[in-house]
């Protein structure tokens, strides 16, 4: 008799936790599988944490996953029961850049509870959002993850009722539902925490000795984060009011006259306010306006320190680029989780649904080499004539 996916993959933890290492070829003897088989369900369980793998061996970690499930007889907590089949839709407004990491993180969790991903992708349309929905409910889905194409701030009213009368169970991904609504009560979440990652971003400048610090973010529900964080944590290491305004950036290849504008915002700031760092959202825009800053003299870290949000791409500029990189791929994981968990508490005759939940993950910040300390740029700089 065949056994599950979800079934597979839990036998060889159970025999890589008891083995401590075994050669990939001899689980797939063992299981009855093909060699391809058991190299991908290894690989599957290492890219999250479960094993580690490498030369043709699936060894134990040296510590125990802290999400390993314990006994490993018994299902985790949204996993699927033997022989039962879910499908889950998810829509996200683009599956590439900050979401195909979300998307990856979702489809490991599905694929490791044997569950079945579907994408509806909007394409940031908003008007796409129902549509989209209508469409994946047509596949006959057991539950939803959804990123609307909402407005930066949280949806309107019109936005909210598109999805008023959903009966089945959904969770929000990367967005947060107005306070106070049937959505936020309805509906769990899990987020990244934005706010908490322009903190970080601002505390690390600020133990540099820097006091003069800009903001150029994007309009966007990410952007909103971490533009509400940033003047929160101004407050905290009080900094007092911004320097300067919050500088809206856009992509040079979809609206150039409005980074052209944002760009020259960035070098007054430099050049009229003595700004001497800067957290720039996102990773793209980072580097195009450092690139811009450099035509007019503006030298990163040298005249100015900057901190990208994402990471994405940090990593890759002229200068390697410190960055704050919210928990994409751990927040779908989460996500699915905690969908399946709702799904397989729907579907128990009688279960009493546990309290809804609103996650919020915390981003990481990574130092490179485009954050200096401020004692480290010329005292006799004339910033005026950068």
């Amino acid at each position: 008799m065949s056994i599950s996916a979800e079934q597979r993959r839990r036998r060889i933890l159970e025999i890589v936790q008891e083995q401590g290492s075994v050669r990939v070829m001899e689980l797939a003897e063992g299981l009855g599988v093909a060699p391809v088989t058991a190299r991908r369900d290894v690989a599957l369980l290492a890219e999250q944490g479960l094993l580690q793998h490498g030369y043709g061996l699936a060894s134990w970690p040296e510590q125990t996953p802290a999400y390993l499930p314990v006994p490993l007889d018994q299902a985790r907590p949204g996993a699927n029961a033997p022989g039962e089949h879910r499908t889950l839709g998810m829509l996200v407004p683009s599956a590439t850049y900050y979401y195909a990491e979300v998307v990856r993180g979702a489809q490991a969790a599905a694929a490791a509870a044997g569950a079945r991903l579907v994408l509806g992708i909007t394409g940031y349309r908003p008007t796409e959002d129902a549509a989209q929905v209508a469409r994946l409910l047509e596949t006959g889905v057991d539950g939803l993850l959804l990123t609307p194409s909402w407005d930066p701030d949280g949806p309107s009213s019109a936005q909210s009722a598109d999805f008023a009368d959903l009966d089945l169970p959904c969770v929000l991904v990367e967005r947060r539902a107005a306070p106070l609504t049937a959505a936020a009560a309805g509906w769990d979440r899990v987020c990244s925490d934005h706010a908490y990652g322009a903190f970080l971003a601002i505390r690390h400048l600020v133990s540099l000795g820097h006091r003069r610090i800009a903001l150029a973010a994007h309009l966007s529900p990410a952007g909103s984060g971490v533009r509400s964080g940033y003047l929160a944590a101004l407050d905290a290491v009080d900094l007092g009011e911004p320097v300067v305004d919050v500088i809206d950036t856009y992509s040079l290849e979809t609206n150039p006259a409005g980074f052209d504008k944002a760009a020259d915002r960035l070098i007054a700031a430099v050049r009229e306010h003595g700004v001497t760092a800067a957290l720039i959202h996102n990773d793209v825009d980072a580097i195009m306006l450092i690139q811009r800053l450099r035509t007019v003299g503006v030298r990163v870290p040298d005249d100015l320190s900057v901190i990208a949000y994402d990471d994405e791409v940090a990593a890759f500029g002229d200068t390697p680029l410190s960055a704050v990189k919210p928990p994409k791929r751990e927040v779908g994981q989460a996500a699915v989780e905690l969908l399946l968990e709702r799904v397989n508490q729907r579907r128990a005759a009688g279960a009493v649904l546990s309290p809804r939940r609103h996650l919020d993950l915390l981003p990481h910040l990574t130092v490179r080499e485009s954050s200096r300390a401020l004692a480290d740029v010329a005292s006799n700089v004339d910033r005026s004539s950068i």
